[in-house]
């Protein structure tokens, strides 16, 4: 007997246009603006969302309810999503589609060789491929029967996601965390700006990321940053 009240309903039935109708998808990511995205990708689907931002956030949530999707960021804020990956493809009874997600190079094999059954590619907006992603991973007796529309829709975060992901980062700018908050921020930072298209802070965090891993010198890197962060915190001036 399982203790996941959602699975004691009766789960409506997929249509052509929302082919993941009665699943539910548990999206482990640290971002607001990427988990708006993935919250719309999932609604305009048909499926329920829930939402962890850390690895001990998705365990807890994990003991109470069985989710059919799982989808787990690799860059994390209390470590590698693709340990998470490997206890669920491990556990029994397994949740029926395991994927990694990420922006990073290496990060697809790294999710296959965890035990995903599949990888998102970081930034994700397209519904039709977003779909296509999960269905395609789906155990036989638990794929939809009939066809489905391939959507071309694309769908737009909203920005105010994104301001909530910088001012978390001004936040911790000015914490005492350590030297590997700083990689943390950097890969944090480097996803965000994949995600919202921003070139220049994308450019930023990767330098950081660099120069850090390199032992060189990045006080310069991190000085970048927080100004590029707080331009995009300062509201906009009206002429």
């Amino acid at each position: 007997m399982t203790d996941d009240f959602d699975s004691l309903m009766v789960a409506p039935m997929p249509t052509a246009a929302r082919p993941l109708l009665g699943l539910t998808v548990l999206v482990v990511e640290d971002s607001r603006f990427a988990s708006e995205a993935m919250r719309l990708l999932c609604l305009r689907s048909g499926a329920r969302i829930r939402r962890a931002d850390s690895l001990s956030a998705a365990r807890k949530h994990l003991r109470v309810y069985r989710p059919n999707v799982v989808i787990v960021d690799l860059g994390l804020p209390d470590g590698s999503g693709a340990d998470l990956i490997d206890e669920l493809s491990h556990a029994r009874p397994r949740v029926d589609v395991l994927l990694g997600m990420s922006g990073d190079s290496g990060a697809e094999a790294l999710s296959v060789a965890a035990g995903a059954d599949g990888f998102i590619e970081k930034p994700i907006s397209s519904l039709g491929t977003f779909q296509e992603c999960v269905l395609s991973c789906l155990p036989g007796g638990v794929q939809p029967v009939g066809l489905h529309a391939v959507s071309s829709d694309e769908i737009t975060p909203d920005p105010i996601a994104l301001q909530d992901d910088f001012v978390h980062i001004a936040d911790l700018l000015t914490t005492n965390g350590g030297e590997n908050l700083l990689d943390y921020i950097a890969q944090f930072l480097g996803g965000v700006a994949r995600t919202a298209g921003d070139t220049e802070m994308e450019i930023a965090a990767k330098a950081l990321a660099y120069h850090r891993e390199n032992g060189m010198s990045y006080g310069s890197d991190v000085a970048r940053i927080a100004g590029l962060v707080q331009s995009r915190i300062e509201p906009r001036k009206v002429v």
